[in-house]
């Protein structure tokens, strides 16, 4: 695989959104092994950007571990400063199922009311309204009420 290119503003965008980022892959002396080239693809899937801590003090054995990981997990390489490395790669588009028993949820919904001389404004107000509520006229909110058992189902409950 071949990494992926950033424009410089785009790497600039990049190393702001890493800044605060904490490094959630640790690179050894023993270099990217299996275990750690599994844990770098799960950080990339979750999180997109990720900042790598290498422990190794020769700084080309770095950039050469920068290159070979961003070509190996098809990432563009951000950043390489010190002893820490900044890949992006962009997330995987998630598929949303969509369920057919979801109900309605709440809605907020604009009240207005008008004053009773007609010199004054409107007034606004926002009102939550649940599912088993509805507005009534007048702006108030009622909640639905219960069906009454039948007779047959009170005289069996008693």
């Amino acid at each position: 695989m071949t990494a992926l290119f950033l424009s410089a503003v785009e790497r600039k965008h990049k190393r702001a959104e890493a800044h605060h980022l904490k490094p959630v892959v640790s690179i050894g002396h023993d270099g990217a092994t299996a275990p750690v080239r599994r844990e770098i693809e799960a950080a990339l899937n979750a999180h997109g950007l990720i900042k790598l801590r290498v422990f190794s003090d020769d700084r080309a054995v770095r950039e050469a571990l920068l290159l070979e990981l961003s070509s190996t997990f098809n990432a563009a390489p951000v950043q390489h400063i010190g002893k820490l490395l900044v890949l992006w790669r962009p997330p995987a588009p998630k598929n949303k199922a969509e369920r057919d028993d979801r109900m309605a949820g709440p809605k907020v919904v604009k009240v207005l009311k008008f004053s009773k001389s007609g010199n004054h404004r409107p007034q606004v107000k926002k009102v939550t309204v649940l599912g088993n509520m509805r507005l009534a006229a007048g702006g108030t909110l009622k909640r639905a009420r219960r069906k009454n058992a039948s007779i047959k189902k009170t005289a069996q409950q008693s």
